[in-house]
């Protein structure tokens, strides 16, 4: 069992005992196009909070991105206000844009319906920002198991490979620089039926709402 997811899961799996896990919230989308292995998405446009970091692998980021968010649901804005956990955890990867060519990741968290015109602002400290998530389409690949450094690399070269062979859909990547997320929804206690996302933004011609997506500014 990999360390960081268990970090992410015992906190979700805390939350749990509070809030029945099928009340979070998460951001809304309409199915768009289906395959055998990936579906297209239509995301509407929403707010995250987001924190970036240039560790040196997902899981670190992963992990100390999400204290930084949990830190600012738990009263650490300016507002002391109280904030309802949300679905999935999201991590960001942008091969090349930190350090020395290194990737740089950013974590985030939708904000619920109550805080999305207004986030709070978060305490100076935690080095968060609202990020505005434009309407955009995404191509989305599902993965079981533990997402970690070992395999998430892996799951996008899939989704990608699987969209190049798909006239049907006749889709492209957004982004050149390869940039993708990977969404993690599972607490660590749940072995069986575990869901992970590879997420890739993309164009779609013919698909209502695709044909011009909106390119990520990270």
């Amino acid at each position: 069992m990999e360390k960081t997811s268990w970090c992410i899961g015992a906190v979700l799996s805390l939350l749990c005992l509070w809030i029945p896990c099928n009340a979070v919230e998460s951001p809304q989308y309409a199915v768009v196009h289906t395959e055998s292995d990936f579906v297209i998405r239509l995301y509407t446009k929403s707010t995250w909070m987001s924190a970036q970091s240039n560790d040196v692998s997902f899981e670190k980021a992963t992990l100390f991105g999400f204290h930084r968010l949990y830190q600012y649901i738990q009263g650490a804005n300016v507002n002391r206000s109280r904030i309802p956990m949300t679905a999935p955890v999201v991590t960001s990867i942008v091969p090349g844009a930190g350090p020395f060519s290194s990737s740089s990741y950013f974590g985030r968290l939708y904000l619920p319906t109550k805080f999305q015109a207004h986030p709070p602002v978060p305490l100076s400290g935690l080095h968060l920002k609202p990020y505005i998530w434009q309407s955009r389409c995404v191509a989305v690949r599902k993965f079981s198991g533990y997402a970690t450094d070992d395999n998430i690399a892996n799951e996008a070269k899939e989704l990608a490979l699987s969209l190049s062979r798909s006239p049907r859909a006749n889709t492209t990547l957004v982004d050149s620089n390869n940039a993708y997320s990977v969404a993690q929804y599972d607490s660590p206690f749940q072995f069986i039926g575990r869901l992970n996302e590879v997420w890739a933004e993309v164009k779609a011609s013919g698909l209502e709402g695709c044909e011009d997506s909106k390119i990520a500014t990270y």
